[in-house]
């Protein structure tokens, strides 16, 4: 592989992206981007191609903290500095992989010679190598929210904290915040969200001329790195250049009163909560202006500042889809305006030049120098078919109830998964309840129980100070309870039983409702249907609930019961995804009438399907939808075969499901697995 990195300038097209960055380059108390979109759309290329851009920075030889040695950190763990020449080097870009933890990010500090010896080793983590570079987080949707509420917390403060049983160590930790995603896989919460200083939204070209240039320029930096570099070198260094003329333009940066007038307006017209988008919107119109050579915000710096800065602030439920009504925006700036435009629209920020963010025809997207695909088209939503298997004509699709609150329904038992706000389980958060010997590095110390073992053995030991001796075998370290994320795996019955347009309406109003309640739960989610003569998973296991209430939302129905088929395939779905995840517990929702049809021994079917479920210790609920008058209740009896609750979608709404499901056990069986 080379090493020679695709230049910054040669990826054609998503003009927000380029001039985001740039904006966070030149000011990076900005607040880092939020980058939405599709896979291979250049997303990695472009942020690492912006690092080198980057002015090189000076630091103090030896500081493992990066310390400008002009004014060193005066808390620096490797200090104190005296103001002295320094070392060159170009500033870092360090990548966040997913599964990181929390100790990695902030660095790790050693209990036990902290404790025994009265040393402070402590060892950096990425927020320490990524001070005054970039910090790359890809698939941030995907990190712990614990994790991504800290790295906010470094961006906005401009430094970490590590505290560990009153011992402290903190360092700067400022760096140019960017984070990918795939709104597919799932969204943050509207409070991260909300940490991010911009956000952009990106997706590939799909006229074939512009993707005809990807490819071109994909092919010939993959033939020649060097020579396609060389090409290029030209436009970076006067990119580059431009970047460190705005840097020292910024502090000349006037935020007139007019403009100022103009950002309070547009955040109060949009509702948006608190005032953290007033702040990074001031900062980024003074960023635009320092990024055009002006030294006086006008209306255009405003607009632009509107776009980058509120759509994902405007999100209210998770289902909501970030954006901005541009009319409501271009009124509310008239209303505030003291006369006309400021300059001409060709010199906003949209104009033309080496960083490509505006002017001429829309260019093509750009393609990731790791091999990926160049552009590549978004995978098709699946389309349901009008009947599962069973041909015929088009299916009747209901739409969904208005959501409303459930009461909680969980897993049984105390578990190990990620946490989250459903089921009990140890975690790194919640309160103490024991201490147990260290199972590897010791991070969470249980002081009183670690005096406790070594107290006995002083003498022995020969103590003759006040100081305790301590071994390595009398550490002891806490463990927690707090609460989990679950699977909840849906599985809907959208037979012809269940066809009754109103009667479809309630129940997919329940389940959105659901939903709603796994994603404040941080759940993982996945729906299975089952009408005609089969079952299908219409929604693979994942993280995204606006994925789930689309899908819920085109759910056809008609055609026979098969509900063996739908148990089956729920009980072949967790199984791999035990395998996959472990440590994530399921919890399944059967949202039925109890009914199953297709053959004359299909309710004894259906029975041996959910004691395969109920064998497995699977916790479940049976969200029973029969109505009118006469009742069969086979969903009671389903519920029983499952070991599971049976809770009427009347219920679902009222005080009396919460006894129902708080007082769920499981039975003996499910407790041993448990």
């Amino acid at each position: 592989m080379t090493d020679v990195r695709y230049p910054f300038t040669a990826i054609v097209g998503m003009a927000d992206l380029r001039l985001g960055l740039l904006l966070n380059a030149v000011s990076p108390a900005v607040g880092g981007v939020l980058v939405r979109g599709e896979k291979g759309t250049a997303k990695s290329t472009m942020v690492r191609a912006l690092a080198g851009l980057l002015p090189s920075i000076d630091t103090v030889p030896g500081c493992r903290f990066a310390c400008d040695p002009a004014s060193p950190d005066q808390q620096c763990p490797d200090g104190p500095h005296t103001p002295a020449g320094g070392d060159s080097r170009p500033a870092y870009l360090v990548e966040l992989p997913v599964g990181v933890s929390e100790d990695r990010i902030v660095g790790s500090l050693d209990l036990e010679r902290a404790l025994a010896e009265g040393v402070k080793a402590y060892e950096p983590g990425l927020l320490a190598r990524a001070h005054r570079g970039v910090l790359y987080i890809d698939e941030v949707n995907l990190l712990q929210d614990h994790v991504v509420d800290l790295l906010l917390d470094a961006a906005a403060m401009g430094r970490s904290y590590v505290e560990r049983e009153g011992v402290s160590v903190r360092h700067a930790a400022r760096f140019l915040l960017v984070g990918t995603m795939n709104p597919e896989e799932g969204e943050l919460r509207p409070q991260l969200l909300d940490r991010f200083g911009l956000t952009v939204e990106i997706a590939a070209t799909r006229e074939p001329d512009e993707r005809a240039e990807v490819v071109r320029r994909r092919l010939a930096y993959d033939a020649d790195p060097d020579g396609f570099a060389a090409r290029f070198a030209a436009e970076e260094q006067e990119l580059a250049e431009r970047i460190t003329t705005a840097r020292e333009l910024l502090p000349r940066v006037e935020l007139t009163d007019v403009a100022l007038r103009q950002i309070t307006a547009v955040c109060a017209a949009f509702e948006v909560d608190g005032l953290r988008a007033d702040i990074v919107m001031a900062r980024t119109a003074v960023a635009l202006a320092a990024w055009e050579g002006r030294t006086e915000v006008n209306e255009q710096d405003v607009r632009k500042a509107a776009q980058l800065a509120l759509p994902h602030r405007r999100r209210r439920n998770p289902f909501d889809a970030p954006g901005l009504d541009e009319e409501q925006l271009d009124r509310t700036l008239d209303e505030h305006s003291d006369g006309p435009d400021e300059g001409p629209e060709d010199d906003g920020p949209d104009g033309g030049g080496p960083d490509g963010d505006g002017g001429g025809a829309p260019e093509p997207q750009g393609d990731a120098p790791d091999g990926s695909a160049a552009a590549e088209e978004p995978a098709a939503e699946p389309e349901l078919p009008a009947q599962a298997q069973g041909g015929g004509s088009k299916a009747p699709v209901a739409s969904a109830g208005e959501p409303y609150r459930t009461r909680l329904f969980k897993v049984p038992g105390t578990g190990k998964g990620a946490q989250g706000r459903r089921s009990p389980a140890e975690t790194d958060g919640g309160h103490t309840i024991r201490a147990r010997r260290p199972q590897g590095h010791l991070s969470r110390l249980h002081l009183s129980a670690t005096l406790q073992a070594a107290a006995p053995h002083q003498a022995a030991r020969g103590r003759d100070s006040r100081a305790l001796v301590l071994r390595k075998d009398d550490f002891r370290e806490q463990v927690r309870q707090g609460r989990e994320s679950n699977l909840v795996l849906f599985v809907v019955d959208a037979s012809g039983s269940m066809a009754a347009r109103q009667r479809m309406t309630a129940v997919k109003g329940a389940v959105l409702s659901l939903l709603m309640d796994a994603y404040q739960r941080r759940d993982k989610i996945g729906m299975i249907t089952f009408r005609g003569t089969g079952a299908e998973l219409a929604l693979p296991p994942t993280s995204s609930v606006e994925v789930g209430a689309a899908r819920l939302e085109q759910l056809p129905t008609g055609g026979r019961t098969p509900l063996a088929a739908g148990l089956l395939r729920a009980h072949e779905t967790l199984r791999l995804e035990r395998m996959r995840d472990p440590h994530r517990r399921p919890l399944l929702v059967v949202v039925t009438d109890g009914r199953a049809t297709g053959g004359k021994d299909a309710l004894a079917q259906s029975g041996r399907a959910a004691g395969l479920l109920a064998a497995q210790g699977v916790a479940s609920v049976v969200l029973d939808c029969e109505s009118g008058h006469v009742r069969l209740g086979l969903a009671h009896t389903l519920a029983a075969q499952l070991n599971a609750s049976a809770v009427t979608l009347d219920d679902l709404r009222a005080e009396g499901v919460a006894a129902l499901v708080h007082a769920h056990r499981p039975s003996p069986s499910m407790r041993k697995a448990a």
